[in-house]
């Protein structure tokens, strides 16, 4: 049961994490890798699994929501929107593979939606790149920890 609530818990923080909401996904799998609790891929799926689906939450916002940009309470602020759209712009639907990135990460996926890049580009390369990051993570920890 044990296992059941790290798996659910990192999923939600990876949820929540990859949403405009703050959160640490990163350092609650380090925690739960390096004290052995849970499967490692197990882990790492429900990571990945988490942070895609919450980065889907901000595909769709820009997708429905974009009208509203202007709007005090739309998910990204103007200035985060504008440096979003210039990656955007200057790399293409490629930029996507930076998802996981602090600062830059959440407001691309939510351009995403709202230059209306089709669903499966979005997840493949979202997923790419998020798994990339856990990946590592999960190499360091393990690495660290002497498992």
């Amino acid at each position: 049961m044990a296992d059941l609530a790290a798996y659910g818990g990192l999923f939600l923080s990876a949820f929540l994490s990859a949403t405009l909401l703050p959160g640490s996904s990163e350092a609650l799998l380090s925690g739960l890798l390096v004290t052995g609790r849970g499967a490692p891929w197990l882990l790492l799926a429900a990571a990945v699994t988490g942070n895609v689906l919450g980065s889907l939450v901000n595909w769709v916002c820009g997708r429905f929501l974009a009208a509203f940009r202007d709007r005090r309470w739309f998910p990204v602020s103007p200035r985060r929107y504008e440096q979003a759209a210039g990656w955007f712009e200057r790399y293409g639907v490629w930029s996507l593979l930076f998802a996981w990135a602090p600062v830059v990460g959440d407001p691309l996926t939510v351009i995403a939606g709202a230059l209306r890049v089709g669903l499966l580009p979005f997840l493949l390369l979202v997923t790419i790149g998020k798994l990339a990051r856990y990946l590592f993570i999960l190499w360091v920890a393990l690495s660290w920890s002497g498992a």
